[in-house]
Parts: C-alpha cells; sequence; structure tokens
C-alpha cells in the first residue's frame, strides 16, 4: 500500500464507543475542543494536503508537515503560525532531543527514505531502504511511514506502506535487524504487522518497549527494542495510525474519525472527537462544509503539547488541525 493508496471507508474491528457530546472526552480523563486554535489560513495561504505528523519542541513550537511545497507549518505556543520549513510530502514526524540539540526524524514513503532535520528544516542525514536485509530487490519497494529514536540512540523504521517490516539501526545508522513482517487481518496474527503505521518509545516502564500502531489489524502493541513481540494492548480500534505518549497518557490517532486516550496501564481512559458518521471517517476529500467543531474525520498525526493538551493532524486534502485541552 502507498500514501496515495489508503482505503477510505473500510471499517476494521467494531467501534468502541459513540458519545453524542460533541467535543468531550468520554472516560476518567477529561479534554475539550478548543475551537478555531489553528487558523484556517497560515500564512494568508490554505493549509493545503496534509498526510503527515505532529511534534512539539521545547520551547512549546508545533510542527506540523503537509503534502503541500510549505513543507512542515510551525506555529507558536499559542497557536500562531511562525513560519514553514524542510521538504514536503513528510509523513510520520518524531522530535528527538539530543546532546546536540532538538532534531525532527522524519519517514518519506513518496521518497522511499527517511530523514533527520534541523529545526529550521536542514538536512542533516538521509536514510534509504536497507539493503542488507535482504528484503528488498529495490528502493522503490520501500514506503516508511514512522521512525523513531530509542533512549540508547537505536533508531527503528517502519515500512508500513511497504513491505511491513520495522528495521533496526545503531546510533551510527548501522543496520542491525529487521523483525516482523507481514500478516493477515483475520485471523489477526500475533508478531506480524498489517500496515505498521505509527510507533513510539514507551519510557513509562522499567525498560523502553516499542510501541507499534498495528493499522489494518486495528491494534496497538508492544515489542521490545530487541524486535520481539511482547503483547496486544488494545484491540478493535479504527484504524490506529499514529501514537504519542506523555506522562501516564498515551494518545492514538485512528484513522477513522476518533482519538483514544490510554492511562498509565494502558487502560482506554477517554475518546475524543468520535465521528458517528461512518462516511465521514477516513475521507480524505471530505469537504469543510461538511466537517463539525470537535468531530474527527481521520486523525492521522498526534502529539501532546507541554501542557499535556493534544494536537492532531487529519490525512485531508484540505489540511485539518485540531487542538484538545485536558481539564484539569
Amino acid at each position: 500500500m502507498n500514501a496515495t493508496s489508503v482505503p477510505r471507508f473500510l471499517v476494521i474491528g467494531a467501534s468502541l464507543a459513540m458519545f453524542p457530546l460533541l467535543g468531550l472526552a468520554q472516560g476518567s480523563a477529561k479534554f475539550e475542543f478548543v475551537p478555531n486554535y489553528f487558523p484556517a489560513q497560515p500564512g494568508g495561504q490554505p493549509i493545503g494536503a496534509a498526510h503527515g505528523g505532529v511534534a512539539v519542541d521545547h520551547a512549546g513550537n508545533v510542527y506540523i508537515s503537509t503534502d503541500t511545497e510549505r513543507g512542515i507549518l510551525v506555529f507558536g505556543s499559542k497557536g500562531n503560525f511562525v513560519k514553514s520549513i524542510g521538504p514536503t510530502q513528510i509523513h510520520g514526524l518524531f522530535l528527538n532531543r539530543e546532546r546536540s540539540g532538538e532534531f525532527l526524524y522524519c519517514a518519506c514513503p513518496n521518497f522511499n527514505e527517511v530523514e533527520k532535520l534541523k529545526l529550521d528544516g536542514t538536512v542533516v542525514w538521509k536514510l534509504g531502504f536497507p539493503e542488507k536485509s535482504g528484503i528488498y530487490a529495490n528502493a522503490g519497494e520501500f514506503h516508511p511511514t514512522n521512525v523513531v529514536a530509542a533512549p540508547d540512540g537505536s533508531i527503528f523504521v517502519a515500512d508500513g506502506y511497504g513491505k511491513h517490516w520495522i528495521h533496526k539501526y545503531d546510533a551510527n545508522l548501522n543496520y542491525i535487524k529487521s523483525f516482523g513482517g507481514p500478516g493477515t487481518i483475520t485471523p489477526a496474527e500475533e508478531g506480524k504487522f498489517n500496515t505498521c503505521h505509527g510507533l513510539t518509545v514507551d519510557t513509562r516502564g522499567p525498560k523502553p518497549l516499542l510501541f507499534v500502531c498495528n493499522r489494518e489489524s486495528g491494534r496497538v502493541e508492544y515489542w521490545d527494542l530487541d524486535g520481539n513481540f511482547v503483547k496486544v494492548l488494545v484491540r478493535d480500534l479504527r484504524m490506529p495510525a499514529a501514537v504519542q505518549i506523555r506522562g501516564d497518557y498515551v494518545a492514538i490517532a485512528e484513522l477513522q474519525g476518533r482519538v483514544t486516550v490510554l492511562g498509565k496501564n494502558n487502560e482506554i481512559v477517554a475518546q475524543l472527537g468520535d465521528n458517528p458518521n461512518t462516511g465521514q471517517r477516513a475521507n480524505y476529500d471530505l469537504a469543510p462544509t461538511a466537517w463539525t467543531d470537535g468531530i474527527f474525520n481521520s486523525p492521522h498525526g498526534i502529539s501532546f503539547d507541554r501542557s499535556g493538551n493534544i494536537l492532531v493532524s487529519e490525512w485531508s486534502h484540505y489540511g485539518r488541525f485540531s487542538k484538545f485541552a485536558v481539564k484539569r
């Protein structure tokens, strides 16, 4: 599956709940939709096509990748548009804090590579397909959807739109191993992927674990940093596309019109913006006139800000960014 062939109306698993209270979370954690937080015309231009990710730096600036010539749109901590940087068509976006500063790690499925950028958009390095894995005949078979760095400096690349493997590199970009590989949806094989789409590293426990959104299988999973399957955490999600962790909370963007929040024991504590209209879920061409404030259509990128609020970008021909504020 490539970046332009995402099924728009495919239902994976069952809906966990339907909530009539628009814009509010249901559960023990509470978040409330903030209307008009991001400008509809940042820099005086439409947002345009978005199929990317969200990241937040130490200063609170928000980076949201688009498929337009402006590349990554940068907003201040109050939602104001600041500038645009870097290349276009970045899919997965991960911000890593290192000794020498903060960097953006970017997965670029249409260009068959991942990149590391400075916060001004300058390219630090590019990494192509893992030829040493023996999995690929050529670079054109490699379509990475996400990339993350672990605390020890190792790097994990999810080939979600290509061969459905996760590849591990050391801090010096030396290839280490590949794990997972393609599985089926029904029956859903544990230890295999059907679109390993989103990644993050969970450091809440005694040892870091890789948190994987196994999108077409409708579940999120733990894998250890040696590439061993640990367990399924939640099943029957609606195409989990991206994940971010802050404190005790895990935020999961579900492409089919919802965000699910997990607590410290990976139990569901809130669900945001649940769209009851199945025709609007994962609908890339849904016009803004059909949007409802506080109701999601196609959540694709997600991050917490410094205050624990949730920021979401949607897979949309027109581009749509939202904020849900945590209620304390």
